[in-house]
């Protein structure tokens, strides 16, 4: 059973009340359960490139089959992406936040590991409201969500996932713009792209199935699989998911500079700058910064740069 509760209201004077959150209590669940299989894992890889290029490569096989069974399959690190997915039903969820649907944005994504993910478990999911920011013509909203084993109820994974409003900014009653974080703005660095060259640049194909593959892991947003809606936000055909294009780059980054093993991942930030169509080329150049990987992915066929952010890791694989 899900339990459903609400998101605290945070703090405000009376001169900035954003229609927003003064209303009501928000809809966002605040607690809610999330069972995952070896299935669910394995749909994931696949659906993220995992053995597109060789279906028997044995450092990549291992997130999808496994000779001893299911249950041992690995997990990439950008699985736990797929958590947060619950915490933004039927869109934001903020009464009073008037947008469109087809204007959402995903913005940027940021996720600390605390632990190995499983292949199989039943998660808890406590959801808060991280952030929110009036721009003026738009606006940001900043959900956190934490996902706990449910028996033991040790800590997994936190994600923190921004969305930008398109047309719902304005809301502030004052001359200055509302702006609301729960977390300090130096917890996610802000990374420049070296101009030096990589350390590693990875090649990978998108299919042109790609994002009907992947929205099979639950992100079900017809931006990335009908083609008159795609038209509608102003695109000429299904984008790809940012989420999609950032579990391709991290899975560039385990093989390259981890040696294949994802548990070697802390945290990964992700920037996304410019839309994907399914069947484009990515290439993900990677600098190593101590234990820090900075990269930047690019579509081949528009040489334009579509996703940045960096990758903590714990230590440096024996591969290198």
């Amino acid at each position: 059973m899900v339990n459903h509760g609400y998101l605290p209201i945070p703090a405000q004077n009376s001169q900035q009340k954003p229609r927003a959150l003064i209303w009501r209590p928000s809809s966002i669940p605040l607690v809610s359960n999330l069972t995952n299989s070896p299935r669910d894992v394995a749909l994931y890889a696949l659906g993220i490139g995992a053995c597109a290029r060789d279906a028997v490569d044995v450092d990549q096989l291992k997130y999808v089959y496994h000779e001893k069974g299911q249950n041992f399959i690995q997990v990439l690190p950008t699985f736990s992406a797929l958590f947060s997915l619950g915490s933004l039903p039927g869109g934001a969820g903020l009464p009073g936040l008037q947008y469109d649907p087809r204007l959402l944005l995903h913005g940027q994504q940021y996720i600390e590991l605390y632990k190995p993910l499983p292949s199989s478990a039943v998660l808890k999911n406590t959801v808060t409201l991280a952030g929110l920011h009036d721009k003026g013509k738009a606006a940001i909203l900043e959900i956190e969500t934490k996902s706990y084993d449910k028996d033991s109820g040790v800590l997994y994974c936190m994600n923190r996932s921004t969305v930008f409003l398109r047309g719902a900014g304005g809301f502030s009653k004052s001359s200055q713009l509302y702006s609301y974080s729960t977390y300090p703005k130096d917890q996610v660095a802000s990374v420049t792209t070296p101009k030096g060259q990589p350390f590693a640049v990875y090649e990978d194909c998108t299919q042109p199935s790609q994002a009907l593959l992947y929205r099979l892991s639950g992100d079900y947003n017809p931006l990335h699989s009908d083609p008159m809606f795609a038209k509608a936000a102003g695109f000429t055909r299904p984008i790809l998911h940012g989420l999609c294009t950032l579990g391709f780059a991290v899975r560039a980054i385990v093989k390259c500079i981890c040696g294949e093993d994802p548990n070697l991942v802390k945290c990964v930030s992700g920037r996304f700058l410019l839309h994907v169509y399914p069947g484009e080329t990515l290439l993900t150049e990677m600098w190593l910064e101590g234990l820090r990987v900075i990269f930047q992915t690019k579509v081949k066929e528009r040489s334009r740069a579509v996703l940045s952010g960096y990758v903590d890791l714990h230590g440096l694989s024996s591969r290198l």
